[in-house]
């Protein structure tokens, strides 16, 4: 038998990403993946720039552009009868205008899911060296003595091995062995509808090329579907919903029927197509009833399915990795108290909850998966999601509160108010840091960070206290220069005070001016969030 801090399920985006975050803060652990290697289907091509963020803290933001797609596709959505055929609409998503663009330094990015898992493997691979199996298969669980235990098959030894963990965090999708095995529920709406992704090969650079877009909906009275764009050029995805609407079926989608359909939506009989692949998929709106049995967690589509409308699935999932991991660690390296772990689903959650309702929403809006002769625009929040982006507002151990109202927004969806609010998302001001121009963001992501403002060059002494964990102190006007003026109003701070950003880049506590014994404030803090009650007596 084998031993390890943290096992991971699944190597995807979600499993990958929870590899990374473990890693740089320093978690032993493991991967194990049943599949042979990454996704060979271009899925799942938005990251939005909540996400890009976080790959930007990581230091995987750069590779990820390089392989995604073009940055100009990413501006608009199209429908068309045909590629080649009449125009019927144009829609800018609200993510791509200067405004959606104005709340945070980094921008969403395009990138499927099959040119994304490698990048993030090699990553995941560098971290955690021998770290990372493929051909391996969870085929027993269970709880065993404050851990985990369980049985791994080598798909290619066919030998099995036992092992024990600290902690299982399942990332292994919608059908998850774990969430099965541990016999958490799901709520919600189950098999909406089935789709066909064919993934092909063919040049539609003549009738893209002038009007670059994300997604190309064809309206046809015989056939509604939609172009994804994959790279922009020779590769792209074709998604057909409800099959049976137009009596397709596995047995008869072949690729020579597949490549008869992309011919007719683009417009052109005789185009050269290469069928890549065909997958086929069942569309479900669902959330687990619990993110957590014991020392296993639930995480990405294992937790929560959503529909594709808007986007939102591996974004939410990757989310979740980023908050779990710095908690993991906490409670692993000593600094917490295991109930911090209670945190990790009093925050996703709920948030899920609303992600998903939003994206059922969506789909509903302008439903694709009926034949019907005009073509239907989707509701005002489709792709103006910025509230669900940004906004996502915490409430439990792992935060502070300090009194003041969180900033109010008539629709949650579509608005987020910038606010460094306990619970709230820490705000992008731009600094500058030795004559460089620097984000905030930039500050963040891999361990605690304690912004404070000018005047508050005290708090290095409170932060420096044993007992606590090591905190990354900027001081305004030392550390960090804040030549536009904006960030003691935007944090809501005034000279001596101070706010306590979280590893995942949340505010977990917020001090507006300087406290009689910053000392014992910070300590007091810190007792909270690590659910420590010996921290607050450590002044």
């Amino acid at each position: 038998m084998f031993e390890a801090d943290v096992v991971v399920v699944g190597a995807g985006p979600v499993g990958l990403t929870t590899s990374i975050a473990l890693s740089q803060h320093g978690v032993s652990h493991i991967v194990v993946e049943r599949h042979p290697s990454t996704s060979i289907a271009p899925k799942a091509r938005g990251i939005n720039a909540r996400t890009m963020e976080m790959y930007r803290q990581m230091g995987v933001e750069g590779d990820i552009r390089a392989a995604g797609m073009p940055a100009r596709f990413g501006g608009m959505i199209l429908w068309a009868e045909s590629l080649a055929g009449k125009e019927i609409n144009r829609l800018t998503p609200g993510r791509a205008t200067p405004a959606g663009q104005a709340v945070s330094p980094v921008a969403n990015c395009g990138c499927s899911q099959d040119v994304l898992e490698p990048v993030l493997r090699r990553h995941a691979e560098a971290l955690a060296p021998g770290g990372i199996n493929f051909n391996t298969e969870l085929c027993d669980l269970r709880h065993e003595g404050g851990g985990v235990t369980g049985v791994l098959k080598d798909h290619v030894s066919g030998e099995t091995n036992p092992f024990r963990a600290r902690y299982l965090v399942a990332a292994d999708g919608t059908r998850s062995f774990v969430r099965e095995k541990l016999g958490i529920g799901r709520s919600g709406e189950k098999d909406i509808y089935d789709s066909v992704n064919v993934h092909f090969r063919a040049d539609l650079r003549p009738w893209v090329e002038d009007r670059p877009a994300a997604l190309y909906l064809i309206e046809q009275p015989e056939l509604r579907a939609t172009f994804l764009t994959v790279n922009g050029s020779d590769r792209w995805g074709f998604l057909v919903h409800s099959l049976s609407a137009y009596d397709f079926t596995k047995e008869n989608l072949t690729p020579e029927r597949c490549i008869e359909l992309v011919r007719r939506a683009v417009g052109v009989a005789d185009l050269p197509v290469e069928v890549l692949g065909i997958n086929f998929w069942n569309c479900s709106a669902m959330v687990a009833d619990s993110f957590r049995s014991g020392n296993v967690f639930l995480v990405g589509d294992a937790a929560h399915e959503t529909t594709p409308s808007g986007g939102f699935g591996m974004n939410l999932g990757v989310q979740d990795a980023q908050n779990l991991a710095w908690k993991i660690a906490a409670v692993l390296h000593g600094a917490a108290d295991p109930s911090l772990l209670d945190s990790y689903e009093a925050e996703r959650r709920p948030h899920a909850l609303e992600v998903v309702q939003a994206t059922l929403l969506n789909m509903q809006s302008f439903d694709r998966t009926k034949r019907q002769a005009e073509a239907r625009l989707p509701r005002k929040e489709f792709l103006n999601e910025r509230g669900l982006i940004f906004g996502a507002r915490y409430q439990s151990l792992a935060v502070v509160p300090d009194g003041s109202k969180p900033p109010e927004v008539s629709d949650p969806v579509t608005e987020y108010v910038p606010s460094a609010h306990p619970g709230c998302r820490a705000p992008h001001v731009w600094l500058e840091n030795k004559g460089q121009r620097i984000s905030t963001i930039d500050l963040l992501g891999r361990g605690f960070v304690l912004l404070a403002a000018a005047g508050g060059a005290f708090w290095r002494s409170a932060a420096s206290q044993h007992g606590l964990p090591r905190i990354d102190v900027r001081v305004l006007g030392e550390d960090i220069v804040d030549s536009e003026g904006a960030w003691m109003a935007a944090y809501g701070v005034g000279e001596g005070g101070a706010v306590l950003v979280r590893p995942d880049g949340y505010v977990a506590w917020r001090v507006a001016s300087a406290p009689a014994d910053p000392a014992r404030a910070l300590t007091e803090a810190f007792g909270q969030i690590f659910a420590r009650a010996a921290l607050k007596q450590a002044v």
